[in-house]
């Protein structure tokens, strides 16, 4: 079905898979669900079981990538010499991905989930913040930028614009392996390789250029693009927001069966909280350049914690007239970037905002096991009213 479905999906998407099945046979009904069984919850206590990679420094239970701290703020304009106040764009973030999961990143756009990703790759500099990736700090002498890179990749969503228009496909796949190294032949071969595994016949594509294939078929030939120089993370930035539904879901296929066969790790950032749902284990909210909530997949999204989390589940579009809205579970625009709120950011446009939320700032405090929220709401003894009680001491 359409134009990039000359090869099927490894698998239907509609059926029951590793992670979760859709209902009434449409992904993008609100009412999917993903299957607890078989799947660890993961986080700041646990890890998938992966097969043993040689890059592998530390083992399962230490996390493929920390970010500590991270900061971006970018110059505003205006003023006397043309330079306005900073613009928060991530303001403090701090998580973790542990080896072989999927981590969903979502919120409202100007939240900081592309910016994040964008200094995870560093093509933008943070400001201040440490990345680690496998126990080994980036800039140190044990990994500088272009070692970083090549274990580390990431797919955008303009599948026209990330790719040079004067190179062929086969020559846009090859370009990263020969740029490290690699002699032209054996570039091209792996080319080759990566473009059948993605479903795109080398015969048939590889001499073509980046207008002569459908926007599905660019994006996957990003995605070989991204795996030619053999990542161990892959950061998917809206990488199927731009597809039909039918090529999305096959991309989604493509990329839970490539993730296997490769023994990938996925940061998978998308405005689609159904997508999200069926490809992640955990699940990070963003609000603000800061972190709201985090946590297993199941826990965020079946009962979050934190009222902004609720309301972004509450704001899917549904085709069902009675799970049809009456009112916007959220209203009014975020606070402006370059001078937020005093205390929670949230606290303007929260139903549930108390005195505590005006005045002090939350931390990301732990509500359940895994599962952390910024929320004094949700947090025993926080001095919200609605806050659960503190356990009494054994």
């Amino acid at each position: 079905m359409g134009p990039d479905a000359q090869h099927p999906a490894h698998r239907d998407l509609r059926q029951p898979g590793r992670r979760g099945a859709a209902r009434r046979d449409d992904l993008h009904h609100l009412d999917l669900v993903q299957s607890s069984v078989g799947r660890p919850a993961l986080g700041h206590g646990g890890a998938p079981v992966t097969d043993l990679d040689p890059r592998d420094r530390g083992g399962p239970a230490q996390p493929l990538l920390t970010v500590d701290g991270l900061v971006k703020h970018f110059a505003g304009k205006g003023g006397l010499f043309g330079k306005g106040p900073a613009v928060r764009a991530v303001d403090g973030v701090d998580f973790t991905v542990m080896k072989g999961e999927t981590l969903g990143v979502v919120g409202e756009s100007g939240c900081g989930k592309s910016t994040t990703a964008r200094l995870l790759m560093q093509i933008a500099q943070q400001d201040k913040g440490d990345i680690v990736f496998d126990g080994e700090l980036l800039g140190s002498r044990a990994l500088d930028l272009k070692a970083y890179r090549r274990q580390v990749q990431m797919v955008f969503q303009d599948s026209y614009a990330s790719l040079n228009p004067r190179l062929t496909v086969e020559e846009s796949v090859a370009f990263g392996p020969k740029a490290h190294g690699l002699s032209s032949a054996a570039a091209l071969a792996r080319a080759h390789d990566l473009l059948r595994r993605v479903g795109l016949e080398p015969r048939r594509f590889g001499g073509r250029y980046p207008h002569e294939v459908s926007g599905g078929q660019r994006q996957r030939v990003n995605i070989a693009r991204a795996l030619a120089l053999e990542p161990r993370l892959l950061i998917l930035d809206e990488a199927v927001s731009a597809l039909d539904k039918s090529v999305e879901a096959q991309v989604l296929n493509l990329l839970t069966d490539l993730k296997q066969e490769f023994g990938l790790t996925y940061i998978f950032i998308s405005h689609d909280l159904n997508v999200v749902r069926f490809m992640s284990d955990r699940v990070m909210v963003m609000y603000l350049g800061r972190i709201a909530e985090i946590g297993p997949a199941d826990a965020i999204l079946g009962s979050p914690r934190h009222p902004y989390t609720a309301a972004l589940l509450a704001s899917q579009p549904s085709t069902d007239p009675n799970a049809r809205l009456e009112e916007a579970p959220l209203t009014g625009d975020p606070p402006n970037p370059i001078n937020p709120p005093p205390g929670c950011r949230f606290h303007t446009r929260c139903h549930f905002a108390a005195e505590v939320c005006q005045t002090r700032e939350p931390g990301l405090d732990p509500v359940a096991p895994a599962h952390f929220a910024a929320c004094h709401r949700a947090v025993a003894g926080s001095g919200h009213p609605d806050a659960p009680p503190v356990p009494l001491a054994a």
